[in-house]
């Protein structure tokens, strides 16, 4: 995998004094790259050199910085902005970083203390991104990335850290999440850019099978085993030889059977039904469920030595609820693949409509997005699709979020949660829109019981 590249960011600032203070501040990392200007046409007329940061003073000689910024996202959103201002205007503030500045900064005696702070969490965001894209990129290399697993928030940049490491070993890996999360879209991602995918990739639903099926369909079975085997068959185990068996919904598996696959997995045999001898297999495995597969151990419905046996490397799909800008990053990946496969022409989701689509919960997760995107492209009449072509049809959806049963704490750090990612981790403007007060926001995060993205 290739080195991240530098990061580089713009100085836009005619004062000399804050142009030394803030170059001083950005070099004092030697992987930034950082060019300065003193007016916006300067700036604007170099944005070809794609930077990442951009700290911009309100108050230039050409134009004012709300102005620039404003330019600077029509030709490129990506672009983290951060104003620094001479004047403490709380309105003009709030209105700039709900126009999408990342911060605003006053010109005092705490500019530094405010700048590397603002860096730091910005730095962080900006390297988990390229690392994100160069493992998506490395995947689509090889042509075998999905589309649904992108993101860059912060959980899903986790996800992406796991796959990582799962792709350079054989370990067995475990993958939980809810139904319509991608699990399996991980595991094919995984088996494809690991160096067993010149092997099939077996994938086996074994809630789908019924119980008393489920053998012969995974270990396969010999002519005359049973009334209407009147030829041999493969199993699964054996035609995902030297590449990868996934078994999804493993918790759902009869108990009985669960003895039988621990023994193959030990001893990467198994045996046809009616079989004389056993057959060896090299195939790496990978599980998934919707459940906890601890409890159900707990609970007595999965063996215990079987669990550790597929625990390997555990990855913990987030529900798109807690995904945040990544939902509005997957209805446009839907949008266009559906309207290019449907000859639609070019359609644009409406502010109004893109807040409705953040808005909800999402119980049936990715998969249900899908859905109402593409009901959203057949229903828009023109070009625009607006809030009342967005249609939420989960029988679960007024309640979705209440039927967790959780405390009200719980329900409180959720809720924070959720805000801080949409905002960007902005306190005051979070405080804002939820009416609290910013030391409840403060106390939680120093409590760690919510975490900033």
């Amino acid at each position: 995998m290739k080195p991240l590249s530098p990061t580089r960011i713009f100085i836009v600032e005619d004062d000399p004094v804050y142009v030394r203070l803030i170059k001083y501040v950005f070099e004092m990392n030697p992987e930034h790259e950082v060019f300065i200007f003193a007016t916006g046409k300067e700036c604007l007329d170099n944005l070809h050199l794609k930077p990442s940061i951009i700290s911009l003073d309100y108050s230039l000689p050409d134009m004012d910085g709300e102005t620039v910024m404003k330019k600077i996202q029509s030709i490129d959103h990506n672009i983290e902005v951060i104003i620094l201002s001479g004047q403490n205007d709380v309105a003009i503030a709030v209105q700039l970083l709900k126009d999408g500045a990342h911060d605003y900064i006053v010109k005092n005696e705490e500019t530094k203390n405010r700048l590397l702070y603002s860096i730091e969490r910005l730095k962080n965001n900006i390297d988990l991104k390229k690392k994100v894209e160069v493992l998506t990129e490395k995947l689509e290399s090889q042509n075998i990335v999905d589309k649904t697993i992108i993101g860059n928030s912060k959980p899903m940049q986790r996800v992406f850290r796991l796959i990582e490491k799962a792709i350079k070993t054989s370990i067995s890996v475990s993958i939980y999440g809810e139904t319509g999360s991608g699990k399996e879209v991980i595991a094919k991602t995984i088996h494809h850019s690991s160096d067993r995918n010149q092997g099939s990739f077996v994938a086996v639903n074994v809630s789908a099978i019924p119980k008393d099926l489920l053998e012969s369909e995974l270990f396969g079975y010999e002519k005359g085993a049973f009334t209407g085997a009147d030829t041999q068959k493969k199993g699964q185990f054996e035609l995902a030889d030297k590449g990868t068996l996934f078994l999804d919904e493993i918790a759902e598996m009869d108990f009985r059977l669960q003895a039988k696959l621990l023994r193959a997995i030990q001893e990467r045999e198994i045996q046809r039904v009616g079989g004389a001898g056993p057959i060896k297999f090299d195939a790496r495995i990978i599980v998934a469920t919707h459940k906890n597969l601890a409890e159900e151990v707990e609970q007595g419905n999965f063996r215990e030595d079987l669990y550790y046996r597929l625990l390997g490397l555990p990855i913990e799909v987030p529900p798109l609820r807690e995904r945040g800008n990544d939902i509005l990053l997957l209805a446009l990946h839907f949008l266009a693949e559906f309207c290019s496969s449907n000859n639609l022409g070019k359609k644009i989701i409406s502010k109004e409509a893109k807040e409705k689509v953040l808005a909800y919960f999402y119980p049936g997760n990715v998969r249900e997005l899908k859905a109402v995107i593409e009901l959203a492209c057949v229903m828009a009449d023109g070009e625009n699709i607006h809030p009342e072509d967005i249609n939420f049809n989960s029988p679960r959806k007024a309640d979705a979020f209440l039927v967790q049963e959780m405390p009200l704490k719980e329900y409180t750090r959720k809720i924070i949660h959720h805000f801080l990612e949409r905002y960007n981790n902005d306190v005051l403007l979070v405080a804002k829109k939820l009416d609290i007060g910013k030391s409840t926001i403060y106390r939680m995060l120093k409590e760690e019981t919510i975490s900033a993205t």
